[in-house]
């Protein structure tokens, strides 16, 4: 499988979303540019059927015992930053998926706008917005990690 190909599908899995493909794709000394990209579209791809499907799909896991669990506690997780969505509408789900911590992204944000029961045009705009938001973000960080560790390499191997 291609790192190209590698790198699109951890961004549009679940959890990992392009918060893994991007350090993912800099360890595999793919550049950051095509890296992000990449990321972006396979990270926003998911976004339209993730909010015309989740509720659909969320009641399948409730059926399955093991899905059951994983689902209530994302429910708990998303259930912290609930604040953000219903005091800012909008701009907080942005925030939500903006924010690079683990436990929002846009599989996140799409989850609570259907729980939050958001617009599908507002939802869509704000989660993909967030993810590029997110991208930018984790690049830079990513970056900053690889150059640092590259330094440090350098100063300890010379």
């Amino acid at each position: 499988m291609s790192d190209r190909l590698i790198i699109f599908l951890v961004s549009m899995s679940p959890f990992l979303e392009l918060r893994g493909s991007i350090p993912l794709g800099l360890a595999k000394g793919l550049s950051l540019k095509e890296i992000f990209f990449i990321s972006i579209i396979a990270n926003i791809i998911v976004i339209i059927p993730l909010l015309l499907f989740f509720k659909f799909l969320i009641r399948i896991c409730e059926k399955l015992k093991f899905l059951n669990k994983l689902l209530s506690w994302w429910f708990t997780k998303i259930e912290k930053r609930y604040y953000l969505v219903e005091k800012y509408g909008f701009l907080g789900l942005f925030l939500f998926v903006v924010i690079p911590l683990p436990g929002s992204g846009a599989w996140s944000g799409c989850l609570a706008a259907c729980l939050f029961k958001v617009r599908f045009f507002k939802a869509f705009v704000a989660v993909a917005l967030g993810v590029i938001g997110a991208g930018i973000l984790v690049s830079i960080g990513s970056l900053g990690v690889f150059k640092f560790y590259s330094f440090l390499k350098d100063l300890l191997f010379f």
